[in-house]
This record gives C-alpha cells, sequence and structure tokens, in this order.
C-alpha cells in the first residue's frame, strides 16, 4: 500500500498552488491524477465535450477546446520537473 501523506505536507501543496488557482477561468476546476500512467487531467468545464485538441509536442501537453473555449488540460509525465521559462519582466517563470 502506497503512504499516505501528512495533512501537514497536503496543506503546503494545496497552499503553494493556491496563486494559481484562483487565476483559472471561471474560478473552477475538477483535476485528476493517473498514478499509473503520470498523467494529470485539468478540467475547466464539465462535461468537456471537446470538439477539438492542440498537442503542445514540446510540452507534453494537449489542449481540449469546445469551439475557441478551452475546456481542458491534459499534462503527460506529470511528475517530471518542467523547465523554468522567462516571462516578459526577465524574472524566471514556471512553464507547463
Amino acid at each position: 500500500m502506497a503512504k499516505r501523506p501528512s495533512v501537514a505536507k497536503t496543506l503546503e501543496e494545496i497552499s503553494g498552488a493556491l496563486p494559481h488557482l484562483i487565476r483559472l477561468p471561471n474560478g473552477k476546476a475538477w483535476i485528476d491524477y493517473d498514478e499509473e500512467a503520470d498523467v494529470l487531467y485539468v478540467s475547466l468545464k464539465r462535461p468537456q465535450k471537446a470538439t477539438d485538441t492542440e498537442f503542445l509536442e514540446d510540452k507534453g501537453i494537449i489542449l481540449r477546446y469546445k469551439g475557441k473555449e478551452l475546456v481542458g488540460v491534459t499534462v503527460l509525465d506529470a511528475s517530471r520537473p518542467r523547465r523554468r521559462a522567462k516571462s516578459s519582466n526577465g524574472r524566471p517563470r514556471k512553464s507547463l
């Protein structure tokens, strides 16, 4: 059986994600992680009913659209570290 993270560690992780989570469109998201496949699914609408997809091969990300609206993001190899990109002000920012 896999170890369960402590409550303190879980709260720390969620707290670190808060600045990003509160900026999500509509303020809602459904997040699912498939540990065996190492894939993170982020749905911005439920149900997604995506009509188009775009694969960002260099980032390992699949964008899902319904018309022109982004309704979901799939992150492949989700547990691997992502490279940091520079923002327009020259400071590093985390990129997906």
